[in-house]
């Protein structure tokens, strides 16, 4: 699949300008413009994100409620129930407010649902089978329950009351006693919105935290004046990460101190899943992604996410170990039905694709197991790059979720087709969707029709966006070493990526691998020359002379050595500037 090519314009006066004000280079200098950040007070937050610049927590919606009412139930000794969601954010979530909460003295408890049995959220199901086995006055819904408005408000009238802590999308939200969920009643001072949209639920937990151990500081008590909240920064970078968050704002300063949390643990779970996945010190955001949060999901997309909370919240080594490789035999299970599913899903979309037409893939089988829906929906995703829900199940009604592309809102899409649906909710990247077998046509059809209406065929490819145009001879171990100020990199912050023109092989091309589907590349552009790997380039067309070469710079390590290495991840041939 070739890309659309989108080069970030040069603005070297700028550029010049805030190097020189902030002592970086013109390089650095430029990719932060690329990122939107102009101002010299914006870019040193940028370049330096420090937890005392985090906002405060009370400036979040109904969080002052939130914490009337929970130290009130401190006071009366009130049982509080956290009812939480089985992916990474709702388990992370989770463990941190238990942790807390019992901490502080509370008597807190948990509760996560089970997937294939009580579905996601508060279903009426999953609150009787809960509160039964742990009833309480308070129950906090965590990365759920905006939406619930049904549940929320018969738990409201049986007289326990609810705490929604979430940052999903909520056309029509539930009515809670306290709703600390920003998209449903945005926090506004001085006229200006407060920055807390892209938390995820683990960030908004976090949040009040803060909030309750500021509230128990007023209060001199003893157990507040000496809690320290740091420590608790390693499940709030595995939660932002996994929910694939922007990686800016708030969620930059909680990342940037939550991956050194994450180094330093002492958390026996985390130091056991880290052995297991085989995890490199330092941490980054790529490990978390691909290596920790992945094991995690793996727990509750098979079986049940207790195991996965248990293992974040267990004091016992051994034990840690144990569960902790436990849930690694489930990844591998959960690799094997993925794949299994994916083969049998892309091969029925190949038979038929019409990638004129078909704006948005919707696929299901009632066979296909709903734990692994969405992270088959993301390979297709990748694949055809099209919005792409797939769903499961072994009933009537079909489970799962979908993932999207830039510049389409899956969660405002499933919102035109509600009436065809049983439940939905999520983010413009990401939802989950329910929907009885007998209404998949349809409903792929009506969205179809709305994707057609609000997207262009422009925008079904995929489009690279490169932060310039280089020499090689730029991409030195100095030039990298400042960019690494742009880390952590990821959702809503992209790693940099350049382009080099006119560039020729030095030496023939090596193939490596042992099914040699990877290529090495020796390229030049006259001055210098630098090696490049393209991971994956089997099967695709290859570069010969005169070629422009898009690449993420990175240090490869090797035998003691290091030297910089270009990740090619696009080539086309040589295109002149265009005349002025």
């Amino acid at each position: 699949m070739k890309f659309r090519w989108s080069l970030a314009p040069s603005q070297p006066l700028l550029a010049g300008q805030l190097a020189s004000q902030l002592r970086i280079s013109p390089l650095l200098a430029q990719c932060l413009l690329n990122r939107k950040l102009t101002d010299p007070g914006s870019l040193a937050a940028f370049l330096q994100p420090r937890l005392k610049h985090l906002a405060d927590p009370f400036l979040l919606p109904d969080m002052k409620i939130a914490v009337d009412r929970l130290y009130r139930a401190r006071e009366q000794r009130e049982a509080v129930l956290i009812f939480g969601d089985y992916d990474v954010d709702g388990v992370t979530s989770t463990a941190l407010l238990v942790e807390v909460l019992q901490a502080l003295g509370w008597l807190a408890t948990t509760y996560l649902p089970k997937r294939k049995e009580e579905g996601y959220g508060l279903t009426a199901g999953a609150v009787a089978n809960c509160l039964r086995a742990s009833p309480a006055s308070i129950l906090i819904a965590v990365d759920c329950g905006s939406t619930s408005v049904e549940t929320v408000a018969s738990l409201q009238a049986s007289g326990v009351d609810v705490i929604v802590l979430d940052h999903h999308l909520a056309p029509v939200p539930a009515r809670p006693t306290a709703m600390v969920n920003p998209h449903c009643n945005p926090s506004v001072t001085n006229g200006a919105t407060v920055p807390f949209t892209e938390l995820c639920s683990v960030g908004i937990a976090f949040k009040l935290a803060h909030a309750l151990v500021k509230r128990g500081r007023e209060l001199k008590l003893a157990t507040a004046l000496n809690f320290d909240l740091r420590p608790l920064l390693d499940l709030v970078a595995l939660g932002t990460i996994a929910d694939l968050v922007p990686l800016r704002g708030e969620n930059r300063i909680l990342v940037s101190a939550g991956l050194q949390a994450i180094d330093s643990t002492r958390r026996p779970g985390l130091l056991a899943l880290k052995k297991v996945a085989g995890c490199p010190d330092p941490i980054g955001v790529s490990e978390v992604g691909f290596q920790l949060a992945p094991r995690l999901n793996a727990a509750g997309r098979l079986e049940t996410a207790e195991s996965a909370l248990k293992l974040l919240l267990t004091p016992d080594p051994a034990e840690a170990l144990r569960m902790a490789t436990e849930i690694n035999a489930q990844n591998i299970e959960r690799q094997r039905m993925e794949r299994a599913i994916a083969d049998e899903a892309i091969a029925g979309i190949q038979a038929s694709f019409d990638p004129l037409n078909d704006y948005v893939i919707v696929e299901g089988q009632a066979l296909w197991h709903i734990g692994v829906v969405g992270i088959v929906a993301a390979r297709v995703a990748r694949q055809f790059y099209r919005p792409t829900i797939i769903v499961g199940g072994d009933g009537a009604e079909l489970r799962g979720s979908g993932r999207s592309i830039a510049g389409f809102d899956l969660a405002a899409a499933l919102v035109e087709c509600s009436d065809l649906l049983v439940r939905h909710g999520g983010h413009a990247m990401a939802a989950g969707v329910s929907v009885e077998l007998d209404k998949l046509d349809l409903f792929r059809t009506r969205l179809n029709e709305f994707a057609r209406r609000t997207l262009s065929p422009e925008t079904l490819q995929p489009e690279l966006c490169l932060d310039g145009e280089v020499a090689l001879e730029e991409m030195t171990l100095d030039c990298l070493q400042q960019l690494n100020d742009l880390k952590p990199v990821g959702q809503g912050n992209a790693p940099v990526a350049f382009c080099a023109s006119k560039v020729a092989h030095k030496r023939p091309l090596q193939r490596m691998g042992s099914d040699k589907q990877h290529v090495k590349m020796w390229v030049t552009d006259g001055a210098a020359t630098r090696e490049a790997v393209w991971w994956g380039a089997a099967g695709k067309e290859l570069p010969v002379a005169g070629f422009d070469l898009a690449f993420m710079p990175l240090v490869n390590e090797y035998n003691g050595a290091r030297n910089v290495q270009l990740q090619v991840l696009d080539w086309r041939p040589h295109q002149a500037p265009s005349p002025l």
